[in-house]
């Protein structure tokens, strides 16, 4: 286990305090390794509390640039990084908030082609995409390499999360249900508008990604109960949130009795990006 030096001690009191973290969770966080796909609406407060929080080394990969209308949701990025590559925005504000966190910068697309690889460097994901091809690419893609996903998905007024891992089974030696499990296939284009056609609610982003944040945590410490197996549902409107139980499907595609997808080749024609417009 990595040992924490004088300053961190100092850093992390707060966590090293709490029974449910003590040192033990905080070095945990120390030799996480974990990759942020998408340093948009998402992404923004998954990467300043990860590394406010300690983590070790953070990757970002993310191949779109800051522009004026991202900055009332992305609030990892200022006015002053307008026209920047977001990985470059996104790397300075965690060395203001935390200089000890390594970052790992990917300026690229996220592809069937170099998913495997990137995603298999680290110990967890954190998926801030915004767009279907991306988070089905992910979702599959971090099956493959067995890591585990924290998964967040925004509407106008509304957000998603759950944790996935459909490589480990349950208790009763059922497997945890993957995202296709619960979305069997994305819908056909055009279909759902996405968030630059309709709109989003500035802080809808923010507490959602908090709240994927906090997975990541527990995940990394072993903290509470994993979101495995639930799906956490946000309301803006109705002030309410709601959690549903989600079952692994045993004909779905991917990890079901039948499996069709062995492999990301399906993937190649997407042009999904980890841009995170959202």
């Amino acid at each position: 286990m990595v040992k924490l030096t004088a300053e961190e001690v100092q850093r992390y009191k707060r966590h090293l305090v709490l029974r449910e973290v003590g040192a033990q969770g905080q070095q945990k966080l120390k030799a996480a390794r974990v990759l942020v796909i998408g340093a948009g609406g998402l992404g923004s407060p998954v990467l300043l509390y990860l590394a406010a929080a300690g983590v070790g080394t953070i990757g970002i990969i993310d191949d779109d640039t800051v522009s004026l209308d991202n900055l009332q949701r992305q609030v990892v990025h200022d006015s002053a990084d307008t026209g920047r590559l977001k990985t470059e925005s996104a790397s300075d504000a965690i060395a203001r908030i935390n200089p000890l966190v390594t970052v790992e910068k990917h300026p690229a697309r996220l592809t069937a082609a170099n998913a495997l690889d990137v995603i298999g460097r680290y110990d967890i994901v954190a998926d801030g995409s915004d767009n279907f091809a991306t988070r089905y690419l992910v979702a599959d893609a971090c099956y493959f390499a067995r890591k585990p996903l924290v998964y967040a998905a925004l509407g106008s007024l509304d957000g998603y999360l759950s944790v996935f891992k459909p490589f480990e089974t349950t208790a009763d030696g059922t497997p945890y249900p993957s995202l296709r499990c619960v979305f069997p296939e994305a819908p056909p284009a055009g279909l759902v508008a996405n968030c630059s056609e309709v709109g989003v609610l500035g802080p809808v982003a923010g507490v959602m990604g908090t709240l994927q944040a906090t997975e990541v945590v527990k995940e990394i410490i072993g903290l509470g109960q994993s979101l495995a197996g639930r799906l956490l549902i946000y309301d803006t409107a109705a002030s309410r949130f709601e959690t549903i139980s989600v079952a692994w499907d045993p004909d779905n595609p991917l990890t079901g009795r039948n499996a069709t997808i062995k492999d990301l080749s399906g993937h190649a024609g997407a042009q999904g990006a980890a841009c995170a417009a959202e």
